[in-house]
């Protein structure tokens, strides 16, 4: 079945980025956040329709970047033909200034690392650095801060390439001149791209090092990354919303892109896909698998909250060094992989001029791409789970599945694939093609493969579908957003692997769970992570949501909604009351009483012909805390 609906007209998506911008500050307090309205909130400005590729200096190079490093990257992309496969961001990471200009506040250029700067008059610019970079066909990315100052004058230690100057002339981030700097990087310079770190509003509390030593003014923190609870998000929100306006403002054709970078705190995961074109989900990552672990975790549960315009980011890809250099290709190509299903950013942070053959043939391997790629835009969800061993499972435009069989631990695994797994029919013929090594097998009902320690091995999978005449929402998590997911109270995710973190080892008393999620949206299991279960009937597809949270639902070309919905048996509240209300655009179609625990599950069949936006509504009056889950069983969008 070829699915021709999942590819959305550039003229919609460029009419509703502006919108979109505008719906963001749209609701006024008190307002009632589960009201229908009609329209899709997810991030549509900017120009990120499928998950970015290209290159980023840091992982390489950290701050010791310079012009020499980025222009053999980039010609090293065109030389290997990577920029054909879609690698086309080359990326500027911190350590590219010298100081603000005191006089008019002016952000200048370290000319010496970057002596292109210095060749047109008067001012530093980075100019014809980006001009011989769109020559070569590629986009150009810059680095910035939300705070005063950046991570590298926070963390630095020993010789870096750090600002220089009087303690003013050393505040280069964003905070106090968002909209100044923003029209330099993307009118005057020209870049393409911008990643905002956080550092500068988390990392020079009055009582740190680095202000009672007299180097660095206090901003007194608004993010903790250990406690929701120490965080102003409206503030941070508020800070990424300045940005926004000046994007849009000096980037009136859309093209650009934003890269939040807060890993995962301040609970963004919950506002991050309605405010830029990828969101960092946690830490950094490093070259070492249980920290890849914790990276994957972080991101692998959010399929809903990502889509085309806004992107989960796990951080970038590490393959080349550690535990993912050339002596690891399988690792490596697990890492590959994850990342592609994942919808991932596919950031090469390699120092490409000295990569072997065998890494460049992992970033190149064009399946893998094509997975990533994909116009349908649906993230991978998770089909099988336990701590050693996923499945992960992802529909693609034409109606073919991905599936990843993931070995995160030490010791050789003989699983089972099965046709539900991919939700395809048990009595029809499944074929299979290996991703990496072009295999072709078959099998029906159910495959017996056995998977290598820290393998991942990927299939591209074409079979009947359980739905003849459509598909489940979960097969399709890149057309749902959860607009108010009814987190009132957020939680760590206690799933996400706790990694020792490279940079700080054993010190202190370890990771502690840190990045809110727990209680989000999920596919094909409740909010947390149980079956979905109404009444003791079972549903192995459908969407698991607290009550008092309305899903927003983009459809293109369906006819039909059908679902089963009732009050989740994993409730802890067996007496309190969820009505539930199915909109098109904006209208009421249809509803049901009020429904509890127990309470068998309540059918829906509506026409939703000539509907663009379907909202799924759970209200639940008086409910304190996330204490009542709620399941929309069996959700589909059929012909």
């Amino acid at each position: 079945m070829i699915l021709k609906h999942y590819i959305i007209s550039a003229t919609i998506l460029c009419a509703a980025a502006g919108a979109n911008l505008k719906a963001q500050t749209a609701s006024p307090r008190g307002a009632d956040s589960l009201a229908p309205t009609g329209h899709w909130s997810a991030y549509q400005a900017g120009s990120a329709q499928l998950p970015p590729m290209g290159w980023n200096s840091w992982n390489a190079f950290f701050t010791e970047i310079d012009e020499e490093k980025l222009l053999g990257s980039a010609q090293r992309i065109l030389a290997t033909g990577l920029a054909e496969k879609g690698y086309r961001f080359i990326n500027i990471d911190d350590g590219w200034w010298l100081k603000r200009r005191s006089s008019d506040g002016r952000i200048i250029i370290r000319a010496d690392k970057f002596p292109s700067a210095r060749g047109r008059k008067g001012t530093p610019s980075f100019r014809p650095l980006t001009d011989k970079l769109h020559a070569m066909g590629l986009k150009a990315g810059i680095y910035s801060d939300l705070g005063r100052n950046s991570c590298s004058q926070a963390y630095s230690e020993g010789p870096a390439q750090l600002p220089e100057g009087s303690m003013a002339e050393r505040e280069v981030g964003l905070y106090g001149h968002s909209d100044q700097d923003i029209r330099l990087y993307f009118v005057d310079w020209g870049f393409d791209a911008i990643k905002v770190d956080g550092c500068g509003i988390r990392a020079f509390a009055p009582d740190s090092e680095r202000v009672l030593s007299g180097q660095f003014r206090a901003f007194p923190p608004l993010i903790d990354q250990h406690s929701l609870t120490r965080s102003d998000i409206p503030a941070v929100r508020a800070l990424f919303w300045d940005i926004n306006q000046s994007l849009a403002k000096y980037n009136p054709d859309g093209d650009y892109m934003l890269s939040l970078c807060i890993w995962g705190s301040a609970n963004v995961r919950s506002w991050g896909k309605d405010v830029g074109s990828i969101s960092r989900t946690s830490d950094d990552i490093a070259p070492e698998w249980g920290r890849m672990l914790t990276n994957f975790d972080s991101a692998v549960s959010r399929a809903l909250y990502a889509h085309p315009g806004g992107w989960n980011d796990p951080d970038m890809l590490f393959i080349g060094k550690g535990d993912f250099d050339a002596n690891h290709l399988t690792e490596a190509r697990s890492h590959f992989t994850l990342w592609a299903m994942m919808n991932a950013p596919l950031f090469i942070g390699a120092d490409l001029r000295t990569t072997p053959q065998a890494l460049l043939d992992i970033f190149g391997n064009e399946e893998l791409i094509a997975l990533n790629q994909d116009a349908a835009g649906n993230q991978a969800t998770i089909a099988f789970d336990t701590d050693g061993f996923q499945i992960l499972v992802k529909t693609l435009a034409n109606g073919d599945k991905a599936v990843a069989l993931f070995n995160r631990g030490p010791s050789t695994v003989d699983a089972v694939l099965t046709a539900d797994h991919l939700k395809f029919r048990t009595d029809r013929a499944v074929t299979l093609q290996d991703l990496w090594t072009g295999t072709k097998s078959n099998f029906t009902r159910e495959m017996k493969l056995q998977v290598a320690p820290r393998e991942t091995r990927v299939f591209r999978a074409k079979g009947d579908h359980l739905l003849a005449d459509g598909l489940y929402l979960s097969e399709q998590p890149g057309v749902v957003n959860p607009a108010v997911d009814g987190v009132m109270e957020p939680q760590p995710d206690p799933n996400i692997y706790r990694s020792i973190p490279g940079w700080r080892g054993t010190r202190g008393i370890g990771e502690r769970p840190m990045y809110a999620g727990w209680g989000g949206a999920m596919a094909d299991a409740t909010p947390y992570n149980q079956a979905l279960v109404i009444a003791g009937q079972s549903f192995a597809s459908g969407l698991g949501i607290l009550a008092n949270s309305r899903l927003e639902i983009r459809n293109q070309g369906f006819t039909r909604f059908t679902a089963k919905v009732g009050v989740d048996d994993s409730a802890l509240d067996g007496n309190q009351t969820v009505r539930f209300f199915l909109y098109g655009d904006g209208k009421l179609i249809a509803s049901t009483p009020p429904m509890r625990r127990g309470a068998p599950a309540q059918p829906l069949e509506v026409s939703i012909k000539e509907v663009a936006i379907i909202e799924l509504v759970a209200r639940a009056d008086g409910v304190k805390g996330n204490a009542v889950p709620v399941t929309w069983g069996e959700a589909a969008l059929r012909y």
